[in-house]
This record gives C-alpha cells, structure tokens and sequence, in this order.
C-alpha cells in the first residue's frame, strides 16, 4: 500500500508537512473543566476585603495658627481584626504623625511608609489640601492592609474606627 505525496511544488503554501515540524511529538491537551460560578460567586462579598477612604477635608479657623484641616476615614470591612465592619472618624494631619510614630514603635519588624509632606506655604489651598488628603489615603490604605500590622497592632483599629480615639493615650 503505497500513499503519493504531491510534489512541494504542488503544496499550498498555508500546509505544512508533519514530518518537516521541528515539534512533531507534541500532543494537544484539552484544557482543563473550569465549574461554572454563580452570581453570587461572582457578585457576592468577597472572602476578605478591607476598603479605606480619606474625604471630605474641612479647615477649621481659629486664631493665630489654630487654624487646621481634618478628614473623613471610612473604612468598610469584614476582616476579624477590625472590630466594626462600617465606621467613619475624623482626624487631623497631626494625628496622623503621631498615630505613625506609634505605629513605628509598636512594630518594628514592619516598615513603615511616610506621611505626605508637611508644608509651609498654602497649606490651606484646595490643591495642597486634595494632595495632602490623596497621601494621606494612600498611607492608610498601605498600613491598613498589612496582615501584620491587622494582627498585631494595638494602635491600628482605634485609630482607622474609635471616634474617641486619644493621641495622648498611646504617648
């Protein structure tokens, strides 16, 4: 039983030989069955999630140098560590140094990031204030989410949740 093969001149150029295929022991595997998810696994609440915002700056005006800019902290979660799964505080920049001073401190296996910087000029302009707040969320959203900081921080909940929260507690 003899097969005629046509000529390479009578090939179409699209074909190739198996034979002439540096591969040509290559199986072709089916792609493994994937279980098709429900809504709910698509939508639902995920396992852990951990959400932090900074907003809604508002400059207070007192006299002299009182005058000073706070911010709203939302946090939604579900993680164990936080004692409430929905909480809004506010607190000023100067809180925030002295809650990172705690926080280095506390933890010093954990590096922890910088603060957006101080300034000195406008610092009560909306564009100083937007960039101080973006930083800010940012910091928050770094230390927050850091699984040993969740665990081991005694600082960390109070601060993010306890709208009695005391600087001078942790002094």
């Amino acid at each position: 039983m003899s097969s005629q093969v046509a000529p390479p001149s009578q090939t179409s150029n699209n074909s190739r030989s198996l034979s002439s295929s540096p591969n040509r022991n290559l199986e072709f595997v089916s792609r493994p069955q994937f279980k098709q998810q429900t809504f709910d696994e698509i939508y639902g609440v995920p396992e852990n999630f951990l959400e932090i915002e900074v907003r809604n700056p508002e400059t207070h005006v007192g006299y002299g140098r009182g005058m000073y800019t706070d911010y709203e902290i939302v946090c939604r979660t579900n993680i164990p560590a936080f004692k409430l799964k929905y909480s809004v505080v506010r607190r000023r920049y100067s809180d925030f140094e002295y809650f990172r001073d705690i926080l280095e401190r506390e933890s010093s296996r954990v590096t922890i990031p910088p603060l957006p910087g101080k300034v000195f000029t406008n610092r009560f302009s909306d564009e100083v204030i937007e960039h101080r707040r973006e930083g800010l969320e940012r910091f928050l959203q770094i230390v927050a989410g850091h699984p040993l900081l969740q665990t081991g921080s005694k600082v960390l909940c109070g601060f993010i949740q306890d709208p009695q929260w005391d600087r001078n507690h942790w002094l």
